[in-house]
């Protein structure tokens, strides 16, 4: 049924060609040995048969957060002029194409280095490229950033944010403590920076809680600490 189906589509293609198209008769025998050629190379080649099998885009399954997409977006509204930029990167971003967006992003800040929210933007795909983590060039993109714009939220909170991912939980909290303390009292973002220091600082007593229990659950109970009657020294051995 397919090669059918196959010579089928090759005689209409040929019609096509030769009364369609007016092909001059002379080029008929020509034509008409490509399309045999085109069949038989199917013929060795094609396997109509198997299954599809489509394969996913690169680092497709690691989809970002739109959460913290819209929160940079409200960070960075006014900091620079690189938006369409960024409305690229981001719907790179939202696929989880986060070395795509960077190679978008490098090549904006290579011609805006002066716009924070580039530089930002920047530093988030890197950490999603690197699943999370901060690399000493994500490091880099958002202290450009806080250096360009200092009273730029978006720096300090995605830098606290990164570095938290990565385990670096007292690094985090220094660098969030310091962005609520110069926060304006009506910042949009103060209620979500208090609720992410509170569950560091949660994070962070009971780590020590258990560094502390440690030590003592390996040292000996007053009971064990003190010799047995086998084991308390005589007399004669003390001279006495």
């Amino acid at each position: 049924m397919t090669w059918l189906l196959i010579l089928g589509i090759v005689l209409v293609v040929f019609g096509v060609l030769a009364f369609g198209l007016r092909l001059p008769r002379v080029g008929w025998e020509i034509t008409g040995a490509a399309l045999l050629f085109g069949v038989a190379g199917y013929a060795l080649q094609g396997h109509p048969g198997l299954a599809g099998a489509p394969k996913p885009a690169a680092e497709s399954q690691k989809a970002a957060d739109a959460t913290l997409l819209t929160q940079r977006q409200a960070m960075g509204d006014k900091f620079g002029k690189g938006r369409s930029w960024l409305i690229l990167a981001d719907a790179l971003t939202r696929e989880g194409q986060y070395r795509a967006a960077s190679d978008i992003l490098g090549k904006a800040v290579a011609q805006e280095p002066n716009d924070a929210d580039l530089w930002v933007a920047l530093g988030n795909t890197l950490v999603g490229h690197s699943d999370g983590l901060i690399t000493p060039a994500a490091q880099f993109a958002f202290a450009k950033a806080a250096k360009i714009a200092p009273e730029h939220p978006g720096p300090p909170f995605f830098m606290g944010l990164a570095l938290a991912q990565s385990g670096r939980l007292p690094e985090a909290r220094a660098t969030w403590a310091d962005l609520l303390r110069r926060a304006p009292a009506d910042a949009p973002y103060r209620e979500d920076l208090q609720a992410r220091l509170a569950r560091i600082d949660q994070l962070l007593a009971a780590a020590a809680g258990q560094s502390e229990s440690a030590p003592q659950q390996a040292a000996p109970t007053p009971s064990q600490a003190a010799p047995t009657p086998s084991q308390a020294p005589s007399p004669s051995a003390t001279g006495q």
